[in-house]
């Protein structure tokens, strides 16, 4: 069961920093879970459309520039950081799971991915690309870069979308993970990685249901 560390390892560290990420690899992650829109040109690390909950600044992370964004405090002093440059602090010391937050970041993905894989020894197997966002998920279909379908809730009907998409993995939510989702998506070559799961109890039910991997803020923990 793959330990998956959700934004870096949040719960010690500003969410989607370097710093999160370096933490997450000190405790052993197997993975490192980013959010990403692109902005100026550019793909930054950042899960919410506002900018009050984690940084120091105000208003629609969209309306801001580049240059605006990286001005600004994520914790401890941290910056909002690239995509590119918590690529180079992980360097293939764990997998990047990358999800797709704002609109039209798929294509740009994948350019950085296929420049990562060409120019730095990276594979696409070092990836997973996930998003609730069927859209921008369709511009990578069947591609050579791994995907993951998020679900918000229920997963009963991912096999129709999963196929489509020719997607390795479905992201499903702790609470509506059971032992029958996870025997269908087995049996249809899916692997299951379940999110949020922080609390001990949680890992160890989601290990006996034989999912693939989890999602956690405490690596540790995992």
């Amino acid at each position: 069961m793959l330990c998956i560390a959700h934004r870096g390892a949040s719960g010690h560290e500003p969410e989607n920093t370097l710093r999160a990420v370096r933490r997450a690899l000190e405790l052993g992650a197997d993975a490192v879970e980013l959010d990403v829109y692109f902005v100026d040109g550019e793909l930054i690390v950042f899960h919410d459309a506002t900018l009050e909950r984690t940084t120091n600044g105000r208003g629609r992370l969209m309306r801001k520039s580049l240059a605006e964004l990286r001005g600004l405090d994520a914790g401890k002093g941290e910056r909002i950081p690239l995509l590119s440059e918590v690529l180079r602090e992980v360097n293939r010391r764990a997998l990047v799971n990358i999800e797709l937050k704002g609109r039209n970041t798929a294509k740009p993905i994948a350019g950085l991915i296929h420049k990562f894989v060409n120019e730095h020894g990276w594979q696409y197997s070092d990836f997973i690309v996930s998003s609730f966002q069927r859209r921008e998920l369709r511009t990578l279909a069947k591609s050579e870069i791994p995907l993951g379908v998020l679900f918000s809730r229920s997963a009963r009907r991912f096999a129709k979308l999963a196929t489509e998409l020719g997607a390795c993995a479905i992201h499903t939510n702790l609470r509506f993970t059971n032992r029958r989702l996870v025997a269908r998506a087995h049996a249809l070559g899916l692997k299951v990685f379940v999110y949020t799961v922080n609390r001990p109890r949680d890992i160890a039910r989601m290990k006996s249901l034989g999912v693939d991997g989890v999602f956690t803020d405490f690596p540790e923990r995992v």
